[in-house]
């Protein structure tokens, strides 16, 4: 027999954790190659984790509610026959290796860490689970506190949220306080060299500085759900990572209103569903970035990565308000009816809830439609780690003066805003300017006698 650990894979671009909602086998089931073992939930979609291997399941890592990271082991497996699975055994050399490390470093600087560590177990009859243990080592929880903690899971298990009611309502002690500073003394005195060191990490255990909202009875306090807190960290990380700026133009969209409107009645007759202005702005996306090639990378420290596919990722709005960005992959390669139907059908599915992993990653650059919501123009927040984000505004009828043979008229069009906010570390304002200008003349230059 021998024993395999499946491996928390990776469900899309840019999310690194995901929380186990259920799990589909019990301990001592048989569990089939390819069968769905755990339920997960990320930032980005629900989605079911199959297993890679078959056999009987004998441990969970992890229970429901619990956030692993990816390709971290959730779960063990025993298999039938002698031979060693490949991936076990090379993790634990690798783990054993590091955990030699990690103690003969904690000797050196504090027996104290150590033994802080070590009483955050499972003791008892009481579980809990690795998250919680996370949360309360580094909140300095030792296991007398944590054991009275109320918990409202299973059984009376403490869960995250419980342990989050806990911190808030958790009056502050100056023991813990003092007895940092006797171990950083300690250590500055024993390794005076290490003290920059030490000073780091004792910094950033100090709780933020938030700007504190009186409550005046007269609002009503809610908190952020899962998807929308990953959102905000996301978003947040974007701005400190990229160096932000956008360029804006103006292009005249009135040449494909008049088509659109000529054929749009026979598209959805005979393809059963509409044809909309998003793929026909993702098309001339494709077609600038064939004549600008480094707007179509991505940021790894000072690498840069130059992608041969245009893979346009779609912000889209979901019914619950937060926003979800399915990828339409390979444009260059497509024709207008092709995007078409790739745009309409992850739209569809991304409302429903029936995304797939590989729907929202490999997405090399963005666009966002604000005009949906009658805006004028945006300025999008990057989506790491892409570095150009388009955001095109509403369509709408204005006065315009145009250049004609027999001088300057003003003359009722319809004209749309598109702006691009892109990462200034890589893309200069020529580049980033230069693109979303060629983004408008693809439009403004768009055939009439396009049969779909």
């Amino acid at each position: 027999m021998a024993r395999v650990e499946l491996i928390m894979p990776k469900m899309g671009e840019s999310v690194s954790e995901a929380t186990i909602i259920t799990w589909s086998k019990e301990v001592g089931e048989h569990v089939e190659l390819d069968e769905t073992i755990i339920e997960i939930a990320t930032d980005k979609v629900d989605s079911e984790v199959p297993s890679t291997h078959e056999g009987k399941l004998v441990e969970k890592l992890f229970e429901a509610d619990d956030l692993v990271q990816v390709g971290e082991a959730f779960a063990i497996l025993e298999t039938e026959g002698g031979e060693e699975i490949k991936e076990t055994s090379i993790e634990t050399p690798i783990v054993v290796e590091k955990s030699e490390a990690v103690s003969k470093l904690q000797e050196q600087t504090s027996t104290n860490t150590t033994q802080e560590k070590v009483v955050v177990k499972n003791s008892g009859d009481r579980f809990y689970s690795p998250l919680v243990r996370s949360m309360a080592t580094k909140e300095g929880i030792g296991i007398d506190e944590l054991n009275k903690i109320p918990g409202s899971g299973k059984d009376g298990r403490v869960s995250k949220s419980d342990m989050i009611s806990y911190l808030k309502n958790r009056s502050v002690s100056t023991t813990p306080i003092s007895t940092v500073a006797e171990t950083s003394s300690v250590k500055v005195e024993e390794a005076p060299k290490m003290e920059n060191k030490i000073e780091t990490p004792k910094e950033t255990t100090q709780p933020k500085s938030t700007t504190k909202i009186p409550n005046t009875g007269d609002v009503e306090i809610v908190e952020m759900d899962r998807m929308r807190k990953l959102i905000s960290a996301h978003m947040t990380m974007s701005k400190s990572t990229s160096a932000h700026i956008t360029s804006f133009v103006e292009a005249d969209m009135t040449n494909i209103v008049n088509w659109r409107n000529s054929v749009k009645e026979d598209f959805k007759a005979r393809e059963g569903q509409n044809i909309t202005f998003t793929p026909i702005i993702i098309e001339a996306m494709a077609k600038a970035v064939k004549d600008f090639p480094m707007i179509n990378v991505s940021v790894d420290g000072t690498n840069i990565h130059i992608h041969k596919n245009v893979n346009v990722g779609m912000a889209a709005a979901l019914p619950d308000g937060n926003l979800i960005v399915p990828v339409i992959k390979e444009c260059q390669n497509k024709n207008l009816v092709g995007i078409t139907k790739s745009v309409n059908d992850l739209a569809t599915r991304a409302r429903a809830g029936k995304l797939n992993p590989d729907d929202i990653q490999g997405g090399t650059i963005t666009m966002t439609n604000v005009g949906t919501f009658g805006n004028l123009m945006g300025t999008p927040i990057i989506n790491q780690p892409q570095v150009a984000i388009m955001a095109c505004g509403v369509i709408k009828k204005k006065p315009v003066v145009l250049e004609t043979e027999h001088g300057d008229v003003i003359a009722i069009r319809y004209m749309m805003f598109l702006s691009l906010s892109y990462d200034h570390r890589v893309v200069d304002g020529a580049l980033g300017g230069q693109f979303v200008r060629k983004v408008a003349d693809y439009l403004e230059q768009f055939d009439t006698t396009t049969i779909v």
